[in-house]
C-alpha cells in the first residue's frame, strides 16, 4: 500500500476518534441532534479509513455505506449487527439534520455513543491489519 494512502487512512482514523471525543462533549453541552451528527461522522470517518486500506472509496455517504456493507459486513469481516448499526446511524443523522420536529431521547443517544466507540475500535483494528499487510 502506498504511503500516501496509509497516511490518509491513519488521518481519517484519528479524525474519527477526535470527532467521537467531540460527541462525548456535545452530549452534555449541545443539542442531541448535533450529538447524533457527530456520532455518525465519527463512524463515517472510520469506515472511510477502512475502505481506503481496501483500495475502495465513494464520494457519497450512501456509497460508503453500500460498499461497507457489501465488502466488509457481507464478506464476514464484521458481524451483521455492525452494518445494521452504521445504517441506522446514517438514517438518524439524516433525520436530525434534514427533517423538522425530530427529537432524540438522551438515553438513546448515550447508548449510541457507547456503541459507536466499540464500532470505531473494531473498524480501526481491521484497518490497521490491512495496513500491516
Amino acid at each position: 500500500m502506498k504511503k500516501e494512502l496509509i497516511d490518509l487512512a491513519k488521518y481519517r482514523l484519528n479524525k474519527a476518534k477526535d470527532t467521537l471525543s467531540d460527541s462525548k462533549k456535545f452530549i452534555e453541552s449541545a443539542t442531541l441532534e448535533s450529538t447524533v451528527n457527530r456520532i455518525y461522522y465519527s463512524m463515517f470517518y472510520s469506515v472511510n479509513a477502512l475502505l481506503i486500506t481496501m483500495g475502495l472509496s465513494s464520494s457519497k455517504h450512501s456509497g460508503v455505506l453500500s460498499i461497507f456493507n457489501r465488502e466488509v459486513v457481507n464478506k464476514g469481516y464484521l458481524e451483521k449487527k455492525w452494518g445494521e448499526f452504521y445504517s441506522d446511524m446514517f438514517k438518524r443523522r439524516q433525520k436530525g439534520d434534514y427533517q423538522d420536529f425530530v427529537e432524540f431521547e438522551r438515553q438513546d443517544v448515550k447508548a449510541w455513543l457507547k456503541k459507536s466507540e466499540e464500532f470505531i475500535g473494531k473498524i480501526e483494528e481491521l484497518a490497521l491489519k490491512n495496513i500491516e499487510k
